[in-house]
């Protein structure tokens, strides 16, 4: 079998309110809860007594059977450090929308804040790219963005 993207996990401090706002900000589309504990998962995670309430949501754009966003809360979390666009590691998520402004308003209206201004800026041969980076309701960083031809 080839390799396949999967899915990516976002860890949450309450997986609903994370999970509400993606759906409603990005139609993402909520599938079955997770309730996972026992010894299998202690030592896969490496977390011990480990304990992860959740669910993995559809990214908007794919099928039946594409990659998801995993949104998992665990009972005993360590504070995240606050992550800024050069934070070494995973930055962000990023979604393709119609209009970054209107989009970027409804992150607002949902609990996020933004990080940077709105940009727009042609780049040669691709197109003209419209963007702009969020923090969703717990501080994990989007990009919104847009091209145009």
């Amino acid at each position: 079998m080839p390799t396949k993207y999967v899915h990516t996990n976002l860890v949450a401090k309450d997986w609903k309110r994370i999970a509400d706002f993606y759906e409603a900000v990005f139609d993402c589309t909520p599938l079955s809860p997770r309730d996972l504990s026992g010894d299998w998962l202690d030592k896969g995670t490496g977390v011990d007594d480990a304990h992860i309430v959740g669910m993995h949501m559809a990214l908007p754009g794919f099928g039946e059977g594409g990659p998801t966003l995993e949104i998992f809360q665990y009972d005993v979390m360590p504070d995240h450090p606050k992550v800024v666009a050069n934070t070494p590691g995973f930055s962000h998520i990023a979604f393709l929308v119609d209009d970054v402004a209107a989009t970027a308003q409804k992150v607002i209206a949902h609990g996020g804040r933004p990080v940077g201004e709105l940009v727009t800026k042609e780049v040669p041969p691709v197109g003209v790219l419209t963007f702009q980076y969020l923090y969703d309701p717990e501080d994990n960083m989007v990009e919104i963005q847009s091209w145009e031809k």
